[in-house]
């Protein structure tokens, strides 16, 4: 059993507990609340899913994203009923106003370098082997990155990942469309290669039965608009979402070490716009590597993405080694 508040020891003055909308879980309380959920993982569909310097195996996919999976699947299941009800209220009759195969939506938020897209990629899989809902969609907001002229036009290249470099009115509109249960809806396409949006290219999205949005900024609120009135955002259409924690320090040196990886693999294809930094010397690449965590990744990290994570359902706290060390999930 989870103790929500540990009791002081006796005879020491019982100060009244730090009021908190979460559960804070350890590795081993969390792994417990998996109960008999099979794995339905390989170690060979693992390797494809890891992301590049990201240090996962089939123990933290058994122990960590087993349980969520659970949990996400009561979640869809309660929402469901909860829907069923409201449509009930309404007087369901088929027309506008009812729910009825509403997508789940599911918020994945974190810094770049932090494993946020691994743990996205794994809830994709671990979610559609789940016979109440097969049809998972995973989106990255990368596609809803400004394109490269328009960046330079606004003078925005080196806020690249900021808000402000993102349609976020198409984001939030293309999320919206799903919500709404439209039979189709496309999105731009994102080369980290050409490192740019791709011209002429979509992703189309067919009435999924779960929607995973992922990014650095998904759970940003809205802004208000020039008349002050406050807008509808993108975190408004989640069902749930979860933001992958670490210390600044350690995300800096998975950025780096990601770099050097990336450095000898993707940057050597001659398409690639990073490509000159394999024609220099592997410090003076590191040089720029650092510059980009100092005047860009670590900022906007402080400034923007970090202080959405008390608006997350779930907040997930890795250790320096990668592996998740803790969890909060928020209270109901």
């Amino acid at each position: 059993m989870i103790s929500l508040v540990s009791s002081p020891p006796r005879g020491a003055n019982r100060h009244k507990p730090e009021a908190t909308p979460y559960v804070d879980l350890t590795r081993a309380e969390w792994s417990a609340l998996r109960e008999k959920t099979p794995l339905p993982l390989t170690a060979a569909e693992l390797e494809k899913l890891r992301g590049l310097g990201d240090v996962i195996d089939l123990d933290e996919v058994r122990d960590i994203y087993l349980p969520l999976s659970r949990l996400l699947n009561l979640y869809v299941g309660a929402t469901d009923g909860l829907r069923g009800a409201l449509n009930t209220f309404l007087g369901d009759t088929g027309e506008k106003g009812s729910q009825s195969g509403t997508p789940f939506v599911i918020g994945v938020a974190g810094s770049v370098a932090v494993g946020k897209s691994t743990v996205a990629r794994l809830l994709q899989a671990l979610l559609s082997r789940w016979p109440e809902h097969p049809r998972v969609e995973l989106v990255t907001t990368d596609g809803f990155l400004l394109p490269t002229k328009e960046l330079q036009a606004r003078g925005l290249m080196s806020r690249k990942g900021f808000p402000e470099s993102y349609d976020r009115r198409a984001l939030t509109r293309f999320v919206a469309d799903i919500k709404a249960g439209k039979d189709e809806v496309t999105a731009p396409v994102y080369s980290h290669l050409i490192y740019d949006i791709v011209p002429g290219e979509r992703l189309t999205v067919r009435r999924p039965d779960i929607l995973i949005v992922e990014g650095l900024n998904v759970l940003q609120p809205a802004l208000p608009g020039k008349d002050g009135r406050t807008r509808v955002g993108l975190a408004d259409y989640f069902d749930f979402s979860v933001y992958v924690d670490a210390r600044t320090e350690d995300i800096e040196r998975w950025y780096l070490n990601r770099f050097r990886k990336l450095r000898e693999t993707a940057f050597q294809n001659p398409s690639s716009y990073f490509r000159k930094y394999t024609q220099v010397s592997e410090e003076e690449a590191l040089d720029y590597a650092r510059t980009t965590w100092r005047t860009i990744n670590k900022p906007n990290l402080v400034e923007n993405v970090a202080p959405t994570r008390g608006r997350a359902t779930l907040i997930i706290r890795k250790g320096p080694d990668h592996k998740v060390r803790r969890l909060s999930l928020r209270k109901l």
